[in-house]
């Protein structure tokens, strides 16, 4: 008699079997739908958004610059900060742009983004945000996966583990940024979590997805090919334990099957109007680049990919830090972005999608009040500003604020684990449910922290 035995069919053996009976609960608590992981998914309760589209701005840009004014900074321009900051005591820096108050909301808004400006009364500016780390790899990590030193799942990784995909035919959370990513994978992968949660990132928008067509084998051979190699690997699951890199591997060979037919068109910009391309600046060199990202965006969306995440990288891995040549870093960043994004609002709004799209604008941190050099600014994590809009947040408010100098945030601050917990709910999940058991633990996006910042909540 063989004893050659895989570690499942010892568990089975040994010990009565409970081995192998703890072994399934694990499997199960694991995996949603062993059949299907990326299949559709009932929330927790009625969701007020379905998809979410992250407009990711790495480097921190300056909240007293764009969201958050400040008229003491330009009262005290040039004289010594009350506050040090890394102890030494810089001087205060006045924002060289004004700041108007927009839409029926009265909403102010920096001069940097004048078109943003006018989607005002569909936007709630948080303007106490609150991070841990100054730093930006700890920095985009934290925002992206609710830890900045460890190995996380990202934030459309746990989305996508916890609801699904609407398309089967496309990937259901996406990355796209046409630059270097600091700390690469890591801001968009699944970690421990399933493989095939981790988004699919797309950097040449010339070239979205690669190697999808295949001109020497024809469709049905690929078919052919592919249920033999089902069947291999189902002789291999049962002699083994469960391995979800393999399920990933086949998952993807058989998404990218189905993509053959759906991705080429959902990526094709050309039957876009000459109107639709204009209202997204791709008639314009310098918001030509993000504005077909925020494009794609709406795009994918409405085919129902569940996560989009845009990077904004034109300019490198993080553009908006400007530790000097502020006003002409913070200048072509919002240039190059203004206009794409007042786009994007419009079109979801016109076309019915906003309503359940949340669209998320901010970086990992904020930028001092205080002057670095002669014309920069450090890095911030104590107050700083992000935006939302749509998928059943409030328009036309401000939630939270920073003292007067914009330094800390003193009324009603949020996290970053208050802002997913908020993301969360809004996509119908209880983020203290969503878990994952790995290495005997019940790991969630918001670790053992966050709130629901229900104020925000229309």
């Amino acid at each position: 008699m063989s004893t050659d035995w895989s570690r499942r069919e010892i568990l089975r053996r040994a010990g009565a079997g409970f081995g192998a009976l703890a072994l399934s609960a694990l499997q199960a608590d694991a995996a949603p739908n062993a059949g299907n992981p990326l299949a559709a998914r009932r929330p927790h309760f009625p969701a007020r958004a379905k998809r979410v589209i992250f407009l990711f701005m790495p480097g921190g840009p300056s909240q007293v610059d764009t969201f958050d004014p400040k008229p003491r900074l330009a009262q005290d321009d040039g004289q010594p900060s009350p506050k040090l900051y890394l102890g030494q005591q810089r001087k205060l820096l006045a924002s060289p742009w004004k700041f108007q108050k927009h839409g029926q909301s009265g909403v102010e808004v920096s001069e940097l983004f004048p078109r943003t400006a006018t989607c005002i009364d569909d936007i709630c500016v948080i303007r106490s945000m609150v991070t841990d780390d100054p730093n930006h790899p700890g920095g985009c990590l934290l925002m992206n996966t609710g830890e900045r030193v460890f190995s996380r799942p990202s934030l459309g990784a746990w989305v996508m583990y916890g609801l699904g995909t609407e398309n089967q035919n496309l990937p259901g959370f996406i990355a796209i940024g046409p630059g270097p990513i600091i700390e690469g994978v890591r801001q968009y992968g699944s970690s421990f979590l399933p493989a095939s949660f981790q988004g699919t990132f797309v950097s040449n928008l010339a070239q979205p997805l690669r190697n999808l067509s295949s001109l020497q084998v024809s469709r049905d051979r690929q078919r052919r090919e592919l249920d033999a190699l089902a069947r291999l690997n189902a002789q291999h699951h049962a002699q083994r334990a469960a391995d979800d890199r393999l399920d990933a591997r086949m998952q993807a060979f058989e998404l990218a099957f189905r993509m053959q037919a759906e991705a080429p068109e959902a990526f094709d910009l050309a039957g876009e109007s000459a109107a639709t391309s204009r209202l997204y600046g791709l008639d314009q060199p310098k918001t030509e680049m993000f504005g077909r990202q925020c494009l794609l965006a709406r795009r994918l969306v409405e085919r129902g990919v569940r996560f989009v995440q845009l990077y904004h990288t034109t300019g490198g891995f993080q553009p908006w830090d400007q530790h000097s040549g502020l006003k002409t870093g913070h200048e072509n960043n919002a240039l190059a972005t203004d206009q794409p994004i007042a786009g994007l609002l419009r079109d979801l709004k016109t076309t019915g999608l906003l309503d359940e799209t949340l669209v998320i604008w901010g970086g990992e941190f904020g930028r001092t009040p205080t002057a670095e050099g002669k014309d920069g600014r450090d890095h911030h994590p104590f107050g700083f500003s992000i935006w939302l809009a749509g998928g059943g947040v409030r328009g036309g408010m401000v939630h939270g604020a920073t003292d007067e100098f914009g330094w800390d945030a003193v009324e009603q601050p949020v996290h970053v684990h208050d802002l997913h917990a908020t993301i969360l709910h809004l996509l119908g999940l209880d983020h203290e449910r969503l878990t994952y058991q790995f290495a005997g633990r019940d790991f969630r996006l918001t670790d053992v922290y966050g709130h629901v910042v229900r104020e925000i909540l229309a």
